[in-house]
């Protein structure tokens, strides 16, 4: 029994050799990195995001200069008579032929000179969205991250439950062959026995489900770092974190994405309200036109040009524009109730996540006391069991409460660290910035610089977008 032991402390200590020094491990840092690059999440949020910057220029775009061309070819034909009638009473008829082909193209601009800030405020409306954009990307990024801490842990779990399971499997073979050969020389019954053929083929079983849960893991983690894990090295050291909760509470309502995405969804929908409100006051455009009309077949032409200063104003939509004001303000209303909400949420989230660390900590402390004590306890029964002053019972009963204790210490220290990284999270500190991952960090104003003025296809800047966005592979 104590060759066993030695042999199966080995096995430990090998394992954990091998986990702790491998030829080239991945680490947290690295299926963080892989998550950030990889996440189809992100992805489509960048992409959002990107469509907001575009509604900034698009909003801009009503106060500017509005520019159409047309160009039409008439072709006319047809004929035309009279008659006449002579001194003799005889009457001639004459008829000449119509036809002929013109061309006319013409240029008509238009541009908004005012209409009282309506425009103004979808403008600074559209821009509080893009802002929000931003922070919900960020809160995405943390979701991201967070689950990768997550695949990271439980994949290092599953490989120490599945080593744990097939060295309580070869124990208990042991156990069992020891039985066997105790009952045959009659200092054990078939009772004894039969206890360890039960108690090994749980351990079969146990096997069996920390392989599939180790299976599932991987997928788990491939799903979320974009490949299969290799070898996967400790993870370092507990980030700091923060354990006043007062103060958590309050570093939070400054930095946690989630809150900057609602205080910004608010200020759109003021503005909007303004927006809806000065829709019903009157506007003043300039416009002009210029249009040339030739005939072909002789030297005919024709210019005509204008240009002109117009007011206008709604007096009777059938009540459309008063509802669109009301419901802005009701949507106001509602951003305002969500960002209440938002705070409520934060607050909570951080003293829960606070409270599971805290819990998680003492529960790992407490777990490490309890592999030891169970550990010497069963050392003690089965060295009392050789002396016949303990039976096979005792012996496989000591072994499982090891077991259980070891279990739960591994599972402990991984949801220490996930409960780590989710205080993080729950602050609005978990991003690759703040982390320091070595990737290259997403720049969510270097597109709307690009775009915020609205650059056509042929400027310098156009062809500066196209090229963007064929290196984003979006083209």
């Amino acid at each position: 029994m104590r060759r066993v032991s030695g042999g199966v402390l080995g096995i430990v200590c090998a394992f954990g050799l091998a986990l702790a020094a491998p030829a080239r491990a991945d680490t947290l840092a690295d299926a963080l990195a892989g998550a950030y690059t990889h996440s189809g999440l992100l992805e489509q949020n960048r992409a959002l995001l990107r469509a907001a910057d575009e509604d900034v220029a698009s909003a801009q775009a009503l106060l500017r200069p509005i520019v159409n061309w047309s160009a039409s070819i008439d072709h006319t034909f047809g004929t035309s008579g009279s008659s006449n009638t002579n001194i003799f009473g005889i009457t001639s008829f004459n008829r000449v032929s119509l036809q002929g082909t013109s061309t006319t193209m013409g240029i008509v601009a238009q541009m908004l000179v005012y209409d009282f800030g309506a425009s103004a405020s979808r403008i600074e409306a559209a821009k509080e969205v893009v802002l929000a954009t931003r922070s919900s990307l960020l809160s995405i990024e943390q979701q991201v991250l967070l689950r990768a801490v997550s695949a990271y842990m439980t994949v290092r779990q599953s490989y120490e439950f599945v080593a744990l399971r097939e060295n309580n499997q070869r124990l208990l073979t042991q156990e069992l062959r020891a039985a066997k050969d105790r009952f045959e020389v009659g200092e054990v019954t078939r009772t004894d026995v039969s206890l360890a053929e039960a108690q090994l083929a749980a351990a079969r079983s146990g096997v069996a489900a920390a392989k599939r849960d180790l299976a599932q893991a991987i997928e788990f983690y491939r799903n979320v770092v974009g490949r299969a894990p290799g070898q996967l090295a400790p993870p370092p050291s507990l980030p700091r974190t923060e354990s006043n909760v007062d103060k958590a509470k309050a570093l939070a309502m400054r930095r946690h994405p989630d809150l900057q995405a609602a205080q910004h969804q608010v200020s759109a929908n003021d503005l909007l309200v303004i927006a809806t409100d000065r829709d019903m006051s009157p506007t003043v455009t300039l416009n002009g036109s210029l249009s040339v009309t030739e005939n072909f077949g002789n030297d005919n032409y024709r210019r005509n040009g204008s240009v002109g200063i117009g007011v206008g104003g709604p007096i009777y939509q059938g009540g459309r524009l008063s509802s669109a004001n009301r419901a802005a303000m009701a949507r106001r209303d509602a951003a305002r109730g969500n960002l209440h909400v938002v705070q409520k949420n934060i607050a909570e989230g951080v003293g829960n996540a606070i409270a599971d660390l805290q819990a998680l900590m003492a529960q790992s402390q407490a777990s490490e006391q309890q592999v030891r004590a169970a550990s010497v306890a069963f050392k003690g029964v089965r060295e009392e069991a050789t002396l016949g002053a303990r039976t096979t019972l005792d012996v496989l009963d000591a072994e499982q409460t090891l077991l259980d204790s070891q279990a739960l210490r591994i599972q402990a220290q991984a949801q220490v660290y996930v409960a780590a990284y989710a205080v993080l999270a729950s602050m609005g500190l978990l991003t690759a910035q703040q982390l320091g991952l070595n990737v290259q960090i997403y720049d969510p104003e270097a597109y709307y610089n690009l775009v915020k003025t609205g650059p056509a296809k042929a400027t310098k800047q156009g062809k500066q977008l196209d090229r963007v966005l064929k290196a984003l592979g979006k083209e």
